[in-house]
C-alpha cells in the first residue's frame, strides 16, 4: 500500500473554507482544545486564547467530558438496580449525542466516510473510567490517541490511560516524540496495549536529515504514524521532495504519515507526490464512485486537480481534451459533493467518493444524462430513481402511489413483509420476501426523502461503535405489530 499522508488539526480549526476539505484525503487527526485555535494548552482545563473568544469548540468539549465523568460516577455494580442502569445508559445516550453534534457540526466533518483519529488528554480518559473513550469511538472516531508526556509519569502514565479505555487495541494510538526512549521491553508492553505508535518527529521537516531511518517497530507488532511540521518558509518543491522520500522509506514499513497543519496545497501536492504513475502524462487513473461504491465513470486527476478538490471539496479531475481543469458541474450544474479519495494498493491510481448533484434536479454524472457512464442503474438505484419518479409524476393506477398516499397501508405493508420474511424458509423463498421488504422500505424511505446513500451513510458509522446493545425484542413493538398482523388476518 502507498504510505499517503493526512492532516493533523492542531492549532488550525477544521471548519474554515480553507480547511473545510482537507478531511477528504480519508483520515484525519485532531487535537479537540487546540484545533479550532483556542489554546496552545491541552488540559482540559485550559482558557480560550486571546482572539478566539467567539469559538464555542473547547465548551462543546468539556460539557462531553462533564457528561462522561457523570456516566462514570453512576454505580452499576450491583445488577438489581435497574434505575443504576438506566441512568448510566441515559448518560451515555447523551454523551454519545453531543460528540456526534460537536464533530460534524462543530468540526464539519463526517464521520462515517472520514477515519477520525481525536487526541484525549490522560487525565480525562482515566477520570471518566474510559467512558470518553468509548463515547467519542461511538459517535464515530475510529481512533483514540494518548500521548506519552514525560512531565506526567510519562510512559507509564500514558498505558495507564489506554488501559482505562477499555477498548479494543487496534482502536487505540499512543503519540509520543521521537526522543522518547523505549525500550525492548517497553516496546512490547506498548505493543500489546496499542495497535498503532505515533512518532512526533521533534525536528520539522526542513531540518530533517535524509539520512534519518525510523525506529525499530516490528510491522507485526502495530502500525506507525509519523507526525510531521512543516517549517515555516519550506517551498513545496521542497516539502514534496522531502515527504516523498520518507514515504518510500516508511512505506516500506508498514508506516504512514500525517502533517501538521498543512494547506491543502501542501497536502494536495504532497498527497500526489507519494503517488506513482507509469503514464507519460504523470496523470492518474480516477475512478468516480457513489457513497455505496458505485462507479460513475473513468475519468483522470493531475497534481493540480488533487489540490483544486481538497481546496474546494467538489470534483474536480483534468481533462485531456481541454487540456486543464475539469470541475465537474461549472458548465453543466450537476456538480459533485467530495466525501473522501483514496489510492489503491499499487498507489497509481485513484478513487474519488462523491455525491453527484444536479441544479436541474438531474443526478447525472454523464453526458447523455445517467447517473453513470454505463448506462442505466439496475437493482437498488434502479428502484430509488423509480419512486423518485413515482413520487412526483405517477401513473394511473399505480401501486407506488397509493402507497406514499396512505400512511396506514404503508406501514402495514411492512409489518406483513417483515413477518413473511421471518417465516421464510428456503433460499428462494428468503430472496422473494427480502425483495418485498426492500421495496416497501424504500418506498418509505423516498417518501421521507432518504436515498441508499443515506443508509450506507449511518452503516458506516455504525461500523465503528465499540459499545454493543443487548438487542433484545421489544415487547410493545411486538404487540403492536401483533395487532396489525391481527387486524389483516
Amino acid at each position: 500500500m502507498a504510505c499517503l499522508p493526512y492532516p493533523t488539526f492542531l492549532y488550525s480549526p477544521t471548519r474554515t473554507p480553507s480547511a473545510l476539505s482537507l478531511s477528504a484525503v480519508g483520515r484525519v487527526r485532531f487535537h479537540p482544545l487546540t484545533c479550532p485555535g483556542v489554546s496552545d494548552d491541552d488540559s482540559d482545563s485550559a482558557v480560550v486564547g486571546v482572539g478566539s473568544s467567539t469559538s464555542s469548540a473547547p465548551e462543546e468539549y468539556r460539557d462531553i467530558v462533564s457528561k462522561c465523568i457523570l456516566q462514570s460516577q453512576v454505580d452499576v455494580s450491583d445488577k438489581s438496580n435497574k434505575d443504576n442502569a438506566k441512568l448510566r445508559k441515559k448518560y451515555m445516550k447523551e454523551g454519545v449525542a453531543m460528540a456526534s453534534a460537536y464533530l460534524s457540526q462543530t468540526l464539519g466533518i463526517d464521520a462515517s466516510v472520514v477515519d477520525l483519529e481525536i487526541v484525549l488528554n490522560i487525565d480525562s480518559i482515566i477520570e471518566t473510567d474510559g467512558c470518553l473513550a468509548s463515547c467519542f469511538l461511538d459517535a464515530g472516531c475510529t481512533h483514540v490517541v494518548v500521548r506519552v508526556k514525560q512531565d506526567d509519569g510519562g510512559l507509564a502514565r500514558a498505558l495507564e490511560a489506554c488501559d482505562a479505555t477499555r477498548v479494543p487495541r487496534e482502536r487505540l494510538v499512543l503519540h509520543c516524540k521521537d526522543d522518547v526512549e523505549m525500550k525492548v521491553g517497553d516496546l512490547a508492553v506498548v505493543t500489546s496495549q496499542v495497535g498503532t505508535i505515533s512518532i512526533q518527529l521533534a525536528n520539522p521537516l526542513a531540518s530533517l536529515k535524509t539520512d534519518w531511518k525510523p525506529p525499530p517497530i516490528p510491522k507485526k507488532s502495530a502500525k506507525c504514524v509519523y507526525q510531521l511540521t512543516i517549517a515555516d518558509g519550506l517551498s513545496n518543491e521542497d516539502l514534496t521532495a522531502s515527504v516523498s522520500t520518507l514515504s518510500k522509506t516508511i512505506g516500506e514499513n508498514g508506516g504512514f504519515i500525517t502533517l501538521v497543519d498543512p494547506t491543502a496545497e501542501q497536502l494536495g501536492l504532497c498527497y500526489a507526490a507519494c503517488m506513482k504513475t507509469d503514464r507519460s502524462d504523470g496523470l492518474y487513473t480516477t475512478v468516480v464512485c457513489t457513497r455505496s461504491n458505485e462507479a460513475l465513470g473513468l475519468v483522470y486527476s493531475s497534481k493540480e486537480s488533487i489540490v483544486a478538490a481538497l481546496k474546494s471539496g467538489r470534483g474536480v479531475y483534468y481533462s485531456r481534451s481541454r487540456a486543464g481543469l475539469w470541475r465537474k458541474g461549472d458548465t453543466s450544474g450537476r456538480h459533485q459533493s467530495l466525501h473522501r479519495l483514496d489510492a489503491d494498493c499499487d498507489g497509481d491510481a485513484l478513487r474519488f467518493t462523491v455525491t453527484q448533484n444536479g441544479d436541474d434536479g438531474i443526478k447525472a454524472f454523464c453526458h447523455l444524462h445517467t447517473l453513470t457512464c454505463w448506462g442505466e442503474p439496475r437493482g437498488l438505484r434502479h428502484l430509488e430513481e423509480t419512486l423518485a419518479k413515482r413520487l412526483v409524476d405517477a401513473p394511473e393506477g399505480s401501486y407506488t402511489k397509493r402507497l406514499f398516499d396512505d400512511d396506514q397501508l404503508l406501514r402495514d405493508k411492512l409489518v406483513e413483509e417483515a413477518q413473511e420474511l421471518s417465516e421464510a424458509v428456503s433460499k428462494e423463498h428468503v430472496a422473494e420476501e427480502l425483495a418485498d421488504v426492500l421495496y416497501f422500505a424504500m418506498v418509505r424511505a423516498a417518501k421521507a426523502g432518504v436515498s441508499i446513500d443515506d443508509a450506507v451513510k449511518e452503516l458506516d458509522k455504525r461500523a465503528k461503535k465499540v459499545t454493543r446493545r443487548k438487542g433484545d425484542s421489544k415487547a410493545f413493538r411486538i404487540e403492536a405489530g401483533a395487532k396489525i398482523l391481527g387486524k389483516k388476518g
